[in-house]
């Protein structure tokens, strides 16, 4: 995604204390902008497929999906983005925080945990501000697989690759984590 507006060093980040509980009024703002952004982008995927099969939708998750979290960030004053652990656009690479809630959401996810549930709130100190920090995490469906399961076809795969050398969103499986919205404010 293009829209990170900051980064965060691993030095920089302090953990405040225990999460905000699940009902506070950032969590619960975070879980309508992810749910925002998730039914959007979900309905434009779905579009794109319709209209033009796997290749327009790549062209959403690269053109659009980018743009609709860079919107959302903007009317809503947070910065809304998507991160994996295997990453298509190396844009989208986590931050420290974001790499240990993705490896717990995958050992939780392992242990068969509903994705539901899969969802992470904490206040942090960067560089001295506080920040909210939020990730939920994202399921991969069978849709997704076209272009980013094991079996990809050979025009698809092409496709990717030029347009993102360094893809290493591939091989995954229904059911499998394939990664998370994260929304960061500051306090």
């Amino acid at each position: 995604m293009n829209g990170r507006s900051w980064v965060l060093p691993l030095a920089a980040l302090t953990v405040l204390g225990a999460a905000p509980p699940a009902t506070s009024p950032d969590s619960a703002k975070a879980k309508a902008l992810v749910a925002r952004l998730q039914s959007t982008l979900q309905g434009e995927l779905m579009g794109a497929m319709r209209e033009g099969g796997p290749v327009k939708a790549i062209e959403v998750c690269r053109d659009r999906a980018p743009k609709l979290a860079s919107e959302i960030s903007r009317e809503s004053g947070w910065t809304v983005a998507r991160t994996a652990l295997k990453v298509r656009n190396p844009k989208n690479v986590p931050d420290p925080w974001e790499k240990a809630v993705l490896t717990e959401f995958a050992s939780r996810a392992l242990a068969g945990e509903d994705f539901a549930t899969l969802e992470k709130s904490e206040v942090v100190e960067v560089e001295g501000t506080k920040v909210f920090r939020f990730m939920k995490a994202i399921r991969t469906g069978e849709p997704c697989l076209t272009c980013h399961g094991a079996a990809t076809r050979p025009e698809l795969a092409a496709k990717v690759k030029a347009l993102y050398p360094e893809d290493q969103a591939t091989g995954f499986s229904a059911g499998d984590l394939r990664g998370a919205f994260t929304l960061t404010k500051k306090l």
